[in-house]
């Protein structure tokens, strides 16, 4: 093994919003940034749901793109916590949800999975970020797939609890795979522009 190799292997890969917005341990800063980064990012969700085509079921909305995206660039720790806070905020009434709806209802009815499905996607997108995957073209475009694929299976898993396996394929996942497609090149152009922008601030 070249020392290049064990250099890079030990070198940490930090989320693409710690390096743009960097602290040192300690820091009062710190807490802040994490703070306002969760706040943007429930904010963020807020908006992409407004933004929705009406579906049986499953609406669609732009909030997949914007759950990977939050993943990729904070990791999968803040990118967790913000879909939790986002689904606390939902739980307390606020109207964040696709709709415009808040409440208890969305998160035990036949969509819950979906909003749940958030939580695994920002955190399978941050821990490969986090392992330097968002560096790469092609490693973008799997990362973001598999966020996509955990968001659906958690969806469809309880989806088909209301409707069954077939029909739940048919409503919750066949109307969307081209959208999902597109939304993955997006994301994967808006991750390389990220690092883009950064290299020319070096």
């Amino acid at each position: 093994m070249s020392d290049r190799t064990v250099q890079s292997a030990a070198t940490p890969h930090f989320p693409l919003a710690a390096l743009l917005w960097p602290t040192r341990p300690g820091e009062t800063v710190g807490s802040l940034r994490a703070f306002v980064l969760v706040a943007l990012g429930t904010a963020l969700m807020a908006l992409s749901a407004k933004v929705n085509l009406p579906l049986p079921y499953v609406p669609m909305t732009l909030q997949s793109l914007v759950v990977l995206m939050i993943g990729a660039a904070y990791g999968w720790r803040l990118g967790s916590a913000t879909m939790i806070a986002y689904l606390a905020e939902g739980a307390l009434g606020l109207p964040v949800f696709a709709g415009p709806v808040g409440g208890l209802a969305p998160l035990v009815g036949p969509t819950a999975g979906y909003l749940f499905g958030f939580v695994g996607a920002a955190f399978i997108t941050g821990w490969l970020a986090e392992r330097g995957w968002d560096r790469s073209l092609w490693r973008s475009a799997v990362a973001l797939s598999l966020g996509h694929a955990a968001l659906f299976l958690t969806g469809l898993g309880w989806l088909s609890v209301f409707l069954g396996w077939s029909k739940a394929v048919e409503l919750g996942l066949a109307p969307f795979l081209w959208g999902s497609l597109v939304k993955t090149v997006l994301g994967v152009t808006l991750v390389r522009a990220g690092w883009a922008m950064l290299e020319r601030r070096r």
